[in-house]
């Protein structure tokens, strides 16, 4: 058995001298093919920098015509001189002021509400059909109650004979909503009443009147200046005893409804 080992290394020993032996040549000559590259290294081929050109180029251009852009929106027109007003100037803010100078307080004295002489009568509509008239008309009414003043509103969507009354007064058949009288004389509609708002002259109207208590409604009708018919319970239709058949209620309009007796005698 020893003699078979001895035979067996001897037998090897040639065949791993050989391996090692052509491994120190492969590795010397990867060394010299490394310190070779190193020492003289390959220009970049042309497909490779051609690329990178295309690249700088196209940077180039796009900065050429933002450039353009900035100067076709910095530079001034030719046109202008120094004398030409600017735009700031040639376009004023719009001031909002009344369709004639306040100085009287009103704006159409001949057209006058007969009776009510010591109170402000609003003709509005507290339906919300026309989105637009009732954004007016609420806008108006709460003008007026911000001075904590009573106001004799007059709905037309709660009564109809309102309608009339106003197309008489105005001398016109369409009539548009609000329109506002003080002391019995006519101001205008929203547009007027917001512009002598803003400007002051409202309040020196309104100086005569009386203030209300803040968060004052009146306890018959909350404020809404109509209450049920007392005599039909709002059906508009009464009993007649006499002829034994309902009749219709003459002491309501057409919604079964009458004026506030608390707030609006």
């Amino acid at each position: 058995m020893a003699e078979s080992g001895k035979n067996k290394t001897k037998s090897s020993s040639p065949s791993s001298g050989f391996l090692n032996r052509s491994f120190t040549m492969h590795a010397s000559m990867a060394e010299s093919k490394v310190h070779l590259f190193f020492k003289n290294p390959p220009p970049l081929s042309h497909n490779r920098a051609a690329p990178l050109s295309k690249f700088h180029n196209s940077i180039d251009s796009v900065k050429g015509k933002v450039k353009k852009l900035r100067s076709l929106f910095e530079s001034k027109p030719a046109s202008s001189s120094p004398t030409s007003p600017s735009p700031k100037e040639s376009c004023p803010k719009p001031v909002l002021r009344p369709t004639k100078s306040i100085g009287s307080g009103f704006i159409n004295p001949t057209i006058r509400l007969p009776g009510t002489e010591d109170r402000i009568v609003v003709y509005l509509t507290s339906l919300r059909g026309i989105r637009r008239t009732f954004e007016d008309c609420y806008a108006v009414k709460m003008i007026f109650r911000g001075f904590r003043l009573w106001v004799d509103e007059r709905d037309i969507s709660m009564d109809a004979a309102y309608k009339k009354e106003l197309q008489n007064i105005l001398k016109v058949k369409n009539v548009t909503l609000p329109q506002v009288f003080i002391k019995g004389k006519y101001i205008g509609g929203a547009d007027v009443i917001k512009s002598m708002f803003e400007m002051g002259e409202l309040a020196k109207i309104l100086d005569d009147f009386p203030r209300r208590q803040p968060g004052f409604a009146c306890n018959a009708c909350g404020d809404v200046r109509f209450v049920p018919c007392g005599n039909c319970s709002g059906s508009r239709k009464v009993f007649d005893d006499d002829e034994g058949s309902l009749k219709r209620c003459f002491e309501c309009n057409e919604n079964g409804l009458i004026r506030c007796p608390g707030c609006c005698d």
